[in-house]
């Protein structure tokens, strides 16, 4: 299988990461903020070799792993049902990626743009995006709500995603109300993703018993 435009965007993305690390790396103090705490607040600080440079190699593993799995998983063949939502999959999380990496630049040069503002329209953004992707996803190993009773029926995998896109797609829009009330930002990021978990969990556990009994 041949590399395709998204693959190859993704990993025009990481190599900007390490091209932008490179560049700005005289620029840095020695030691820069690489994490921010729920008020915005910079708490953690790493030499600047290090905090440079790890968040590129981290989009690399990520990026090739999203590269990977339409290769290696047994059903790929329903991966390609659904390969142009994917596709803007790896468009969509590796440019996140890249946007966040460029803001810890920016942040450590000077410019303290808050991260709370910025960083919930992008997560917001990827949730939401993932309910498209859920929607029309097909039973696979990688991708998706894969419990024992979506793994072993189709038309069970069909149901959950359908209720399991929904779903995340208003978690998305939750997350983007973290704006406005920054304090409860996590709890408003988890606490929907946590909760679909267990609704969809329960939902392809039932849908699974009903299409026993009516085989029986």
């Amino acid at each position: 299988m041949s590399a395709r435009w998204s693959e190859l965007f993704a990993l025009i993305i990481v190599l900007l990461s390490f091209v932008a690390g490179i560049y700005s790396y005289f620029w840095m103090p020695e030691k820069i903020a690489v994490h921010w705490n729920i008020r915005g607040e910079a708490d953690v600080y790493m030499p600047k070799s290090l905090g440079l440079f790890t968040p590129p190699l981290i989009f690399a593993g990520v990026t090739l792993i999203l590269i990977a799995i339409p290769r290696i998983d047994p059903l790929k063949e329903n991966i390609e049902a659904f390969r142009k939502y994917y596709d803007w999959l790896l468009i969509i999380f590796p440019a996140f990626l890249f946007i966040t990496y460029i803001h810890l630049i920016l942040w450590n040069i000077g410019f303290k743009i808050n991260l709370l503002l910025t960083i919930p329209i992008g997560i917001g953004l990827i949730i939401i995006y993932l309910g498209f992707l859920l929607e029309n996803s097909k039973r696979n190993w990688f991708i998706g709500m894969r419990t024992p009773w979506t793994l072993s029926s189709d038309k069970v995998w069909e149901k959950t995603h359908k209720l399991g896109g929904k779903l995340f797609k208003i978690a998305g829009i939750i997350t983007f109300l973290s704006i406005f009330l920054q304090e409860y930002m996590l709890i408003l990021t988890l606490t929907p993703i946590i909760t679909i978990t267990i609704i969809t969990t329960i939902y392809s556990y039932f849908e699974y018993q009903k299409e026993i009994k009516h085989k029986h």
